[in-house]
Order: C-alpha cells, then structure tokens, then sequence
C-alpha cells in the first residue's frame, strides 16, 4: 500500500506520524480510563441514593414526616415542599402546602438581597410556626392511648411529639397542657423558657453555639426521660 505514497513524504513524515499515533493511542487510554472513573463515581451515587430512599421508605410513617418537616425547613424547596403535601394527602392529613409556598419566595429574596441573620432567623420562626400546625404523628398516637386509658403510653408519645415541635408557642403550649396529667411537664416547660432565652441572647460565635447545642440537647434528653 505505501508504494503508491511519494517517498518524500514517507520519508520525511514517518517519525512524526508515528509519534502522533502513539500520542492518539495515549489520549484514548486517558480518555477512557477518565469514563470508566467517571461511571463508577455516577454508580456509586446511584447506588447511594438508592439506598437512601429504601432506608426512608422503611421508616414508620411518624418519622418519615419528621424528615420531610426537617428537609422543608432546612432547604425550603417547591420539591422538598411537594414531597410534605403527598406525604401528608397519602396519610390524610392536613398540610397547607399554597399556605407554605411564599415562605419559599420570600426565602430567595432575602438570599438575592444578602438579608442579614435577624431578618433570616424571623423568616425561620414563622416557618417553624407554620409547619407546627401539621402535628407530628405521636399527638395522635397519645390520644389513642389516652382513650384507651393507657396514661403511660399517652404521655410517653405526648413527650416524642413535642421533642419534633419547632416554634417556642407549640412547645411551651403542649407542656401546659400536659402538667394536669403530668407534674414534670411544669418544670420543662421552665427550662425551655429559659433555653428560649439563651438562644435569644446568645452570641452567633461557635463557642457560644456549641454551648447552646449542649444545652439543647440536655434539654431534650430530660423531656423523654419519662418519670413515672
């Protein structure tokens, strides 16, 4: 084949064409070797977000909407927000999703503007207020129990639905309601005022939130450490 080639350029081409073979066959290995890290990175995550949605379906349906409240306020989203609604239709229960969506709005507006963390944290209280009126799972539970004169279980559940409450209203409210049926709830309805009132006066430095969390945490082991 090459004897109808001109020898000029057989002669004079030859190193350089087989350098760039060689240079061609090395980007094609590169390229793929690329493709297959590529594939097995997008399988992985595949594979891993596969795995995170069995994990949620098995969860009871309690704690499925306690994540969906969680993800909503957290990434305030028309996606997260949808995923809420149809939770909430498929388990008949009421959610304003309409009600919810200038949340959402008004959230990228005060990202857009740069707004400062007091004008941001008054949007979060509003929202935690808002989602509050879905009442966790448990509140229904503990009425079934209350009605079946099973008191323990009642307040046990009672205790499980307000560590998921939000806003300073609904928790402060639920523990009074509670202290009739329940003496303690009297005192971690003090305790909270006053864990509402450190977080008020708290510095956003991370020493300062870190203690905070402490606090917090503190505060919510006490509320489901049931005492009879």
């Amino acid at each position: 084949m090459t004897k109808n080639i001109p020898i000029a350029l057989t002669e004079g081409l030859g190193p350089a064409f087989f350098g760039y073979i060689w240079a061609m066959f090395v980007t094609i290995l590169f390229t793929l070797a690329f493709l297959l890290i590529f594939l097995r990175i997008f399988h992985l995550r595949v594979k891993a977000n596969s795995a995170k949605t069995e994990s949620f379906q098995r969860l009871p349906a309690k704690d499925k909407m306690a994540v969906l409240k969680e993800c909503l306020l957290n990434n305030p989203t028309e996606g997260n927000l949808q995923n809420l609604k149809e939770f909430c239709d498929k388990e008949g229960l009421p959610f304003d999703a309409d009600g919810y969506r200038p949340f959402i709005k008004e959230q990228l507006e005060l990202a857009r503007i740069h707004a400062n963390y007091v004008e941001c944290d008054e949007l979060y209280v509003r929202e935690c207020e808002f989602i509050d009126r879905t009442a966790p799972m448990e509140f229904a539970e503990a009425e079934t129990a209350r009605n079946a004169g099973d008191t323990d279980t009642a307040t046990i559940r009672t205790l499980e639905g307000i560590s998921r409450l939000y806003s300073d209203g609904a928790i402060i409210k639920t523990l009074t309601a509670l202290e009739g049926e329940y003496p303690k709830a009297a005192e971690l309805r003090l305790k909270y005022i006053a864990l509402a009132e450190a977080c008020n006066e708290s510095g956003a430095d991370e020493k300062s939130l870190e203690a905070l969390r402490k606090q917090r945490d503190a505060w919510i082991a006490d509320l489901l450490a049931f005492e009879k």
